[in-house]
Order: structure tokens, then sequence, then C-alpha cells
């Protein structure tokens, strides 16, 4: 046998449906039609995590018929029809509301999506508009950073519910995570984006149950792949640990 044929009967054979590995195949949970919504999701997803092999977007984007893709570092004019048209309006429509999911910062305050939802009545022709920013945490807070002077001109920062005083979770302690998340209530932007679905459409809960139950076989199948890690205790910083030792 030839290297080439060798290295063609190694390389790894990808579905043509879900374009996923085939051992790791999500066909039979991700829906035969996509769901279809009455909110749109536009989702900017920072280049390196566009070829991240745990990116959840790429799923999300099949399960659900109302989701645009935007690959780049920042949202400005030209990139989207959709938020082209609600920056451009001089009459907002006042059925359309439009919020960027991101937790609260320094300089930024986040409203709860309840909280926001809330504000507007139980009006049905109320209809909604999500951004998401997709990559890791630091790439997120600059894709936020770059994109804040053309999204807050039309829409809300809102959050899920967050606690940055406790340690996110890993795939080895949760069935929703694929990767160690800085805080307690990070998540991966198809588990935020189910949860924030739960709270905008009529049939919220049956939509984010559907998403939740292909993530959690995401994880379930990446996870049977891994092998559980001792994770070393912190340390103490060294003029602490002279003070425990003197006081012991």
């Amino acid at each position: 046998m030839s290297d080439g044929d060798n290295h063609q009967s190694t390389r790894r054979t990808i579905c043509n449906v879900c374009e996923r590995p085939a051992t790791v195949c999500l066909c039979d949970f991700i829906p035969t039609e996509p769901l279809s919504t009455t909110t749109q999701i536009v989702i900017l997803q920072h280049p390196h995590e566009q070829r991240h092999r745990l990116a959840t977007v790429p799923v999300l984007n099949k399960c659900l018929r109302n989701c645009e893709t935007l690959i780049g570092r920042r949202l400005r004019h030209g990139d989207s029809d959709l938020l082209d048209y609600l920056h451009d309006q001089e009459n907002p429509n006042e059925s359309i509301h439009a919020a960027f999911l991101f937790p609260a910062t320094d300089l930024n305050p986040s409203t709860e999506i309840n909280q926001w939802k809330s504000s507007f009545g139980d009006d049905d022709t109320n209809r909604y508009v999500l951004i998401a920013f997709d990559g890791t945490w630091k790439h997120a807070k600059e894709m936020l950073y770059a994109s804040f002077q053309f999204v807050s001109k039309f829409a809300t920062q809102v959050c899920l519910t967050y606690d940055v005083n406790v340690d996110g979770g890993t795939i080895f302690n949760s069935d929703l995570i694929l990767r160690k998340e800085p805080f307690g209530g990070c998540m991966s932007t198809m588990e935020a984006v189910a949860r924030c679905l739960r709270v905008l459409e009529p049939n919220g809960i049956e939509i984010e149950s559907r998403l939740v139950q292909v993530l959690k076989k995401m994880v379930s199948l990446q996870a049977s792949f891994m092998k559980p890690t001792n994770h070393r205790p912190k340390l103490l910083k060294k003029g602490k640990d002279d003070e425990k030792m003197s006081n012991s």
C-alpha cells in the first residue's frame, strides 16, 4: 500500500448531512426540518471559532430556520440586511425589538432577558431579533466592544443569569458544556440561544427542549472520547502559605 493510500484510509469520514465526523454524527437528533421561530437570530462568529471542532453554531444553524451567521470580529453596516434595516430606521418599528446577548460590564449594564421581554407586554405582534457573539470569552468581549457603537443604536444589551464569583463548569461535570467556562452561568452559544428562545417564543419550552437534546448528545459523544483528569488543587501564594504554616 502506498503512503497516499494509507493517508486516505486513515482520514476521518465526514457525514454528508450534519457535516461532522461519522463517529460523532448528530443526524438522528438534529430536526429533519429546521425549527421555525418568529425570533430572528444573528450570530457573529469569530474566524477562529469557525474552525474549532467543538463549535456549536454549525449545529445550531442546522436546527433553526431563522438563524443567520456572520463571520468576523465586529458588526458593522453592510454585514446584514436585517441589522442595516434596524440601524437605519428614522422611525423605529415599535413591534420589532432587538437585543444583543452579553453579561454586564463595568461600562455597559445588562438587563435580564425575562425582564426585557416583559417590558413590551403580551402583545402578539411583538417580534424579536437576538444577536449573539460566538467565540472564546476573550474574543467575545473584543467583538462586543468593536461592535458596540453600531448595535447599541438599535439593540438593548441583555443577559441570562450568571455569577462571576462562581467557577465555570467543564465537560466532566455537566452534560451541556463542551469546553471549560470562565464563570458560573457562561454557556455555549447553542445553549444560550436555546435559553433565550424559551423566553421569547410562544412555544419556547418545546424549542429549548429540542435544542438542548441535540446539545446533550453532542457533549455525550465528545465526552466518550475523553478521559477524566484530576485537576491539581490551587496552590496558595507564598505569603499566605507561610502564614498558614506559622499559625498551625
